[in-house]
């Protein structure tokens, strides 16, 4: 069966395509967010807007970390406070914070002066779950595809806030190794860095919906594969991370 890509292809999904086509799977890319009749497809590589118009349908099950799971990570790992709150919420904070969406991209990631800020109730929905955390300086970031609870390639992709592809750094791959595996799906992607000279976890992203940057396209392949894929092949313990 094949791996579905949307109307737009992005750099990542092109070398994962390609990847796909290299171990012999066949990729579809569609013209829209409709399925044609008769397509079938096991598999996805796509934003959650895509993902959720077409994967019901052909029966794809979608794995994602919990919305609360940053929040709910210890201290040790987020270097920061994090909390998740309905925007409501949010509105009545009065400092500088980051706000972004726990999975998807509905509220912009960004650094905001206040709750004011961000995006009114004539725009989002007052209940929309968001993630608030005190705002911190990474110097170096790095992404990292897990797998069955170990790290599957990863790279760096930003020093100092701009964009820098490189091989990850020994501690970044000894710090995700260290991540508490059993909150997480099989397949997921944990963005890391470091602030303050300590490394901490930046976020989770499906891996289904994830650039590749500087990662092995072969193996970052893999992680999507497992990620977005027919209902009935997940196992038990990843039921209860499907989207």
């Amino acid at each position: 069966m094949p791996l579905l890509l949307p109307p737009r292809v992005t750099a990542s999904a092109a070398r994962l395509r390609d990847a796909a086509h290299a171990r012999g799977l066949a990729t579809v890319q569609l013209d829209g967010f409709a399925v044609p009749d008769g397509l079938r497809a096991d598999h996805l590589h796509a934003g959650p807007r895509f993902a959720d118009a077409v994967a019901p349908g052909l029966g794809i099950g979608l794995l994602e970390a919990p919305s609360d799971w940053l929040a709910r990570l210890p201290r040790e790992f987020t270097g920061r406070e994090v909390l998740l709150m309905p925007i409501r919420e949010a509105y009545g904070l009065r400092r500088p914070v980051f706000v972004k969406s726990p999975n998807d991209k509905n509220i912009p990631a960004l650094v905001y002066a206040d709750g004011s800020r961000l995006p009114g109730p004539d725009a989002v929905d007052p209940g929309t779950e968001v993630l608030v955390s005190d705002v911190v300086r990474f110097t170096a970031e790095h992404r990292v595809f897990l797998l069955d609870g170990a790290v599957h390639t990863a790279s760096r992709y930003a020093e100092d806030g701009r964009l820098s592809l490189g091989p990850a750094s020994a501690g970044a791959l000894a710090f995700a190794a260290g991540l508490p595996f059993s909150t997480l799906p099989s397949a997921i992607v944990v963005d890391v860095g470091v602030t303050d000279g300590r490394w901490s976890v930046i976020e989770a992203n499906a891996a289904w919906a994830s650039g590749t940057y500087a990662c092995d396209p072969g193996q970052a392949l893999d992680v999507a594969l497992r990620a977005a894929a027919p209902l009935r092949s997940f196992a038990d313990r990843d039921r209860k991370f499907l989207r």
